[in-house]
């Protein structure tokens, strides 16, 4: 390393924590290239020393470092701007150094194209989170039997408010729309959901940054961040993107807790107001947390029987496996653990509303 260039251990560490994660979540190909980057990446090209010098939390709970590179590196893949780059990527097989070649030349050329990308947050919309969300909505309308309204947090793409619009195999059970072109199927286990209809009559999301389904840079985005020996979610995506883009624009660029605001305003008689979230509410800083808290908290004291009130998360709580399903309705005010799911919403161990609750 030359004198004054970053030695970047704790970049390298997070980029070897990120790797793990992605085994885990069953990418392997994205585990071995954040592994390449953490044992190869030097200082001595512009990329390299932006990423090595990197000044935040590199890490997944922070600013994900290793995932900024690697779907910029994937977005250069997906749009055809570096071949050599795509014949290493899957399908294709080669060893790692042919790999590690691919990449450093990728950021030695497209090097303004992935420093312009590292200043971006990753955004995933990943829809089979709706799978896991599903039986939460199918409890809510269960408990209440009224028509629902939707506000998203953290909704990006707003892929995941639709999800009454995809179709489901659920515990070797169908809900949802028989011809459509989104198949949600995770492992399930635990109690059978309340399968049920269930009205949508108004969905809304807030994001900081949304992305418009309908244009092809922000599609590009969305899909760059889709591991990328992971077909299956990318073609899932795919087929949603197409889904979202039939449809008006529903998520507003806007803050989560001005947006929150006058989401909660609003009083909605004959209906349940639903607000979820799923891995969105912990990015938000800690004292955004604790006022969506307390607004949350204060449309629940005001909810009543006629107009009530519900919250569904799907977040991670610091235990395993998975993140945690929890559902809190009003005017009652009662909070379970309904379930865990996958990160991915690969499986679901549904709990359920408890049957005195």
């Amino acid at each position: 390393m030359s004198e004054g260039r970053p030695d970047g251990t704790h970049v390298r560490h997070a980029f070897r924590g990120q790797a793990k994660s992605c085994d885990e979540l069953g990418s392997p190909f994205t585990a071995r290239l954040c592994r390449l980057v953490a044992d190869r990446i030097d200082a001595d090209s512009p990329v390299g020393e932006r990423v090595l010098g990197w000044s935040g939390d590199p890490t997944s709970k922070g600013d994900s470092v290793a995932l900024r590179l690697a779907g910029a590196l994937h977005a250069l893949v997906l749009s055809g701007r570096s071949a050599a780059l795509g014949a290493c990527y899957p399908p294709n097989r080669t060893d790692d150094d042919t790999l590690w070649q691919a990449i450093a030349q990728a950021m030695e050329r497209e090097a303004p194209f992935i420093l312009d990308r590292l200043t971006s947050a990753p955004q995933t919309n990943e829809v089979r989170r709706s799978g896991a969300l599903l039986p939460g909505f199918l409890t809510v309308a269960q408990l209440f039997g009224k028509p629902l309204i939707l506000s998203e947090i953290g909704a990006s793409a707003g892929l995941n408010l639709h999800w009454d619009r995809y179709r489901y195999d659920l515990a070797n059970s169908h809900w949802g729309d028989a011809a459509s072109p989104v198949s949600i199927a995770p492992e399930w286990s635990g109690a059978a959901p309340p399968l049920r209809p269930v009205e949508v009559i108004e969905r809304a999301g807030c994001d900081i940054n949304p992305l418009d389904p309908a244009d092809s840079e922000d599609r590009l985005r969305l899909l760059s961040y889709v591991w990328a020996d992971q077909q299956d979610r990318i073609d899932r995506t795919r087929q949603a993107l197409e889904l979202a883009a039939s449809q008006r624009s529903l998520v507003e660029q806007a803050d989560a807790i001005d947006w929150l605001k006058t989401r909660l305003a609003r009083v909605h008689p004959g209906a349940v107001h639903v607000v979820y979230h799923s891995i969105a509410w912990q990015y938000l800083p800690e004292a955004a947390r604790e006022e969506g808290e307390a607004l949350i908290a204060a449309a629940g004291a005001t909810a009543t029987s006629e107009a009530p009130f519900a919250r569904l998360q799907m977040e991670a709580d610091g235990q395993s496996p998975g993140a945690a399903l929890s559902l809190q309705i009003w005017p009652k005010g009662e909070r379970h653990l309904v379930g865990r799911a996958d990160f991915h919403g690969r499986w679901i161990a549904w709990q359920g509303w408890p049957a005195d609750g």
